[in-house]
């Protein structure tokens, strides 16, 4: 089945060249046989890699060691559930999710706008086809995923052990479909230039699109955070990582984006930066894939070396140097139906939002990259880390929070005094008592910071709930409903407004967890061994016992604590170090080979809504090496007498000796039980972190709420309402 499904990679490539080429003719002479021919190339492009893709998947499910990609990312002892995710654990499956991601988002996107946007949906379909083609390329001839092996072993060398996580099976698709997603928007952008369709026809086509990109790619943001903080050796839930910031600069742009096309909509505005905006998410999601892909930064996401680099650069450059091309060449048709009224209304609020989430992705962007710029410059590599990120970038949050208390509670065009009284009097006044009770209820101003985005999220809540509450109180005088069934038919009737609300809400609160659990956390590092105690930020954690488990795939040591306050229990944590023996390496013994591949840790976690309470243990194997160099040197010894002795070892006699083995690693696991010694343990109380999920959560479902689609009577509505603003405004002109 491997050559089949190299055979469907040849194919797909072949097809999305051929759709290049007739939508692209189609488009030139306006032909619509060849428009349609084009568009249904795409959509056998998506078929054609769907096969070849659950080719791959039944590959790993079955353990084919025929397939390198197998062999080196799987094992017979590999949980189904991990075989799965496998796939798109290495560089080569990886780019194949994202190319039959991209073939499946093209598709639909095709077929919801197959009556629409004719003149601007060839051009679309052959940059999405051209997408198609660089990763096709790179998986027929840089990154085969359906290589074969010559000799097929008996095992595989197992999955990544950091990479043996329930975040595993939604992550990286989420993030690749985030990715994917923002190519559509980019790609009708390039055609709404190349046709000079600039009105708003290309956003509406598109903006559900846009949506739910930055929702995927937010989904895959949180989950990867989680992911981090529930898995030790990725750095916490944030570490400024390249890989991180790889994901979060395309989500800033792309919220910048959602944002903006609204002025557009409504007051013909901001159409260069609309078109550079998305332009530019679009490149800054291909960059994501390039920083993941290309190994050209250090990364702790990073599993090898790659040779991808150059191809990137070239994508990337042609992306750059095609969207500004197009931008100037169009700038006139681009410019302006109105201009901005005042600097007190919504629209300035918006630009004034869009403007920190740029300066707010250029900081994430010279943060990553400065390594190699330094390196260009002075010919030293020379990186930044997390404190630089937050000089610059907590200023910005500020500013960014109060923006999103204020956008949706100013006027359009113009806000007058008595708008301004009605909409920001309760807001404001939550925000300034939530600060002098904190600062009442603390004592100090230690951590202003903290206490100053505490109350900035209660502004942005209280507007929230305001604009809420009107339009409840509104909805009960018209449709005598109760309360909740009005607050859920108000929100059903105008999903893209009210799920904006709780998006803002969810991510102040997000915010809110990441200012106090950052200023107030408290950390420590202890050694302990069973019966010590150590104390931190009022609590007790006592070293209660010691446990081992020697599995197939792993040894795993692991240790017990109580924790408690003023002598009352508050939970126990149990924690683990896994480590997993080295399957490529023929110089380590039987026995210390168990120790000297990768290794895993599971965090001790009590979660709660006040504080989390976070330990991880790493055991000192140093009082094991005497006991694992005898073992080496045991099972060495009979290694090198049969291969000494000249006669063929019996299975019998292999049996026996990973029985042996077997019960020599476990031998190991009862000794770290009954006779425990001295451990590190890193201890952290971090209030309110809960917060950061909670609010993720409201964040991902609002997002949710405004991408679902409209009842057809409020569709009908709302599209009679632009009708007559279009009327009103083509009067008045």
């Amino acid at each position: 089945m491997a050559v089949v499904g190299r055979a469907l990679l040849i194919l797909a490539l072949g097809v999305a060249l051929y759709g290049i080429g007739a939508s692209v003719y189609g488009g030139v002479k306006r032909r619509r046989a060849w428009v349609e021919s084009g568009r249904r190339a795409v959509y056998a492009l998506a078929g054609t890699l769907t096969i070849a893709f659950a080719i791959l998947e039944v590959a790993f499910l079955r353990s084919d060691f025929s397939y390198s990609l197998v062999t080196s990312h799987s094992s017979t002892t590999t949980p189904t559930f991990y075989k799965a995710t496998a796939v798109w654990s290495s560089q080569e499956g990886s780019l194949l999710l994202w190319v039959w991601l991209l073939s499946i988002w093209s598709s639909l996107v095709l077929f919801l706008t197959r009556r629409s946007l004719r003149e601007i949906a060839p051009y679309a379909q052959a940059v999405l086809c051209g997408f198609a083609v660089f990763f096709l390329f790179l998986s027929v001839f840089k990154a085969n995923p359906f290589g074969t092996l010559a000799s097929v072993p008996t095992e595989g060398q197992g999955l990544n052990p950091l990479l043996r996580h329930p975040a595993m099976m939604f992550h990286p698709p989420a993030l690749y479909s985030g990715y994917t997603l923002f190519s559509i928007p980019f790609a009708f952008a390039i055609g709404a230039l190349i046709a000079n369709r600039l009105g708003a026809e290309w956003i509406q086509g598109t903006r559900r699109f846009a949506l739910a990109a930055w929702l995927f790619l937010g989904l895959g943001i949180i989950l990867g955070a989680r992911w981090s903080y529930t898995e030790l050796g990725w750095g916490g839930y944030w570490a400024w990582d390249p890989v991180e910031n790889a994901s979060l600069m395309p989500w800033l742009t792309g919220t910048a984006f959602i944002h903006s096309i609204m002025i557009q909509e409504k007051r013909g505005m901001l159409k260069v930066w609309n078109a550079s905006l998305v332009l530019a998410t679009g490149t800054l999601a291909i960059m994501g894939t390039f920083l993941v892909r290309s190994g050209i930064l250090d990364s702790i996401h990073a599993f090898g070396a790659s040779t991808l680099g150059v191809p990137f650069l070239v994508l990337i450059g042609v992306m750059i140097l095609s969207s500004i091309g197009l931008v100037l060449y169009r700038r006139e048709s681009l410019s302006s139906e109105h201009k901005l009224d005042s600097l007190l209304s919504r629209e300035a609020a918006f630009i004034l939002q869009n403007i920190i989430l740029v300066a707010f992705c250029f900081v994430i962007f010279w943060g990553t990259f400065f390594p190699l710029i330094s390196e260009l410059v002075t010919g030293t590599k020379t990186s930044v880390g997390g404190p630089w990120f937050d000089k610059y970038v907590v200023p910005l949050a500020f500013v960014l929070v109060a923006l999103i208390g204020i956008g949706p509670l100013i006027s359009w065009r113009r806000a007058t005094a008595a708008n301004l009284r009605r909409n920001f009097t309760f807001p404001i006044a939550t925000g300034v008592v939530t600060l002098i009770a904190l600062l009442f209820v603390s004592g100090a101003t230690a951590e202003p910071k903290a206490l100053a985005m505490t109350a900035l999220v209660a502004f942005v809540l209280a507007g929230v709930g305001q604009e809420l509450w009107r339009g409840v109180r509104a909805r009960q005088a018209m449709a005598d409903e109760v309360a909740p069934l009005a607050l859920v038919s108000l929100v059903r009737r105008n999903r893209r407004r009210y799920g904006g609300y709780i998006v803002h809400a969810g991510f102040a609160i997000l915010l809110f967890g990441v200012a106090v659990s950052s200023s107030f956390e408290h950390s420590k590092d202890v050694a302990m061994k069973p019966g010590d105690t150590a104390q931190i930020n009022g609590f007790d954690v006592r070293y209660t016992r010691a446990y081992a488990e020697a599995l197939p795939e792993k040894i795993v040591f692991g240790s017990q604590l109580d924790v408690s306050k003023n002598g009352k229990h508050v939970t126990t944590l149990r924690t683990t170090r896994g480590f997993y023996p080295a399957t490529n390496s023929t110089t380590l013994g039987v026995v210390s080979r168990f120790f000297n591949g990768e290794a895993e840790s599971e965090v001790g976690l009590r979660a709660g809504f006040g504080r989390d309470i976070w330990t991880v243990v790493n055991p000192d194997l140093l009082p094991l090496q005497p006991i694992i160099d005898q073992g080496d040197r045991v099972f060495g010894a009979l290694l090198r007498s049969w291969a000494n002795g000249g006669r063929p070892v019996s299975r019998e006699q292999l049996d026996a000796f990973y029985r042996q083995r077997d019960e020599a690693v476990n031998g190991l696991a009862r000794r770290w039980e009954t006779r425990p010694w001295t451990s590190d343990f890193r201890l952290i109380v971090s209030p309110m972190a809960t917060w950061i999920w909670i609010g993720a959560i409201i964040t991902i479902f609002g997002g949710a709420v405004a991408l679902w689609p409209a009842p057809a009577t409020a569709r009908r509505r709302v599209t009679a309402t632009y009708a007559a603003r279009l009327a009103r405004d083509l009067q008045r002109s």
